[in-house]
């Protein structure tokens, strides 16, 4: 059966008016003229069929029916208030789902989580790593760090940070062997490879070193198993900036030189368009591009800290 429901308006005029027992004082309460809540709470009355107030001496004085009335219809108005700050509460915390490749995960958003856990209790974040691309129609993802050139379809992409390729190594690989002075120096110790890139052929050569290829060090398969290999002090890796931050930061990694390559993709924070605003998920990307652009500051203080010598700045736009 259809409900016979009056117009919210009149109901929330009739109500502001009789806990005020005032037309003026309900009109200001509900930002609107004290001719309009008249008009309303008139127009209720008569689709009732019921007086709901009697004007006495300038004075608004509610009927008993319309006292049974204000019960009813402030019980209703007081489940919508609260049915509605919950659902907004479950946009601001709750659970959080994030998906994103085992390398960013283990070798970036691991080290952080403490720091948002702490600033942001209310979020019951759950990191989900994989190497697939969520489908967000299918899987209960809320967003998720993708690494690419940024275009989705139908997705917000918002870019984490640019990129740069460049040698990484252990400080202690350096004191036991003699520090690199130049790029061909690098050739002295094992260059940890990525079995699905030719890095180090593009860095030699932007390096200057155009005939060499690198022939000694082991090949692996995942970048944070190269970086966790170099800050082991197995040989010379291939570093991107975002996985290679927190190591370099924290001075498990050193860069021995300055040659860099830009790259074309990088790490972006996508999520559905229809969701993109949702404060939890606006929050936590905000929280993502801040912690981003505290590591770009530190990294540049760091490198300002030793001298930088010229070199090719070739690559990939």
């Amino acid at each position: 059966m259809a409900r016979r429901l009056p117009q919210l308006n009149a109901l929330k005029a009739f109500e502001a008016a009789a806990r005020h027992e005032s037309f003026t004082r309900a009109a200001e309460e509900l930002c609107v003229t004290q001719g309009a809540v008249s008009h309303q709470v008139k127009a209720l009355e008569a689709e009732l069929g019921i007086k709901l107030f009697n004007r006495e001496r300038q004075r608004l004085v509610i009927t008993d029916a319309g006292r049974e009335y204000l019960n009813v219809v402030r019980d209703a108005l007081d489940r919508i208030a609260l049915g509605t700050e919950r659902l907004v509460q479950r946009q601001s915390a709750g659970v959080l789902t994030v998906s994103t490749s085992p390398d960013f995960a283990a070798k970036w958003l691991v080290h952080r989580l403490g720091r948002f856990a702490e600033a942001h209790p209310e979020i019951d974040l759950r990191v989900s790593a994989s190497l697939h691309h969520v489908d967000f129609a299918r899987e209960d993802v809320d967003l998720a760090v993708r690494h690419g050139d940024g275009r989705w379809p139908g997705l917000d992409a918002v870019r984490l940070s640019p990129e740069r390729l460049f040698a990484v190594c252990s400080p202690a690989l350096m004191a036991g062997r003699g520090r690199v002075t130049s790029p061909a120096d690098v050739l002295r110790f094992p260059l940890l490879r990525l079995d699905t890139d030719e890095g180090w052929t593009r860095w030699l050569e932007a390096a200057g070193l155009d005939a060499v290829a690198p022939t000694r060090g082991p090949t692996l398969n995942r970048e944070s198993m190269l970086i966790d290999a170099a800050v082991d002090g197995q040989g010379i890796a291939l570093a991107r900036t975002t996985l290679a931050a927190w190591d370099l930061l924290n001075k498990r990694l050193i860069r021995p030189l300055a040659v860099t390559l830009p790259l074309a993709k990088c790490y972006w924070i996508v999520c559905p368009k229809a969701t993109a605003g949702l404060p939890k998920i606006a929050l936590f990307r905000d929280w993502l591009l801040a912690e981003a652009a505290d590591d770009n500051r530190r990294l540049a203080a760091l490198a300002a800290q030793r001298p930088q010598r010229p070199a090719a700045d070739r690559g990939r736009p």
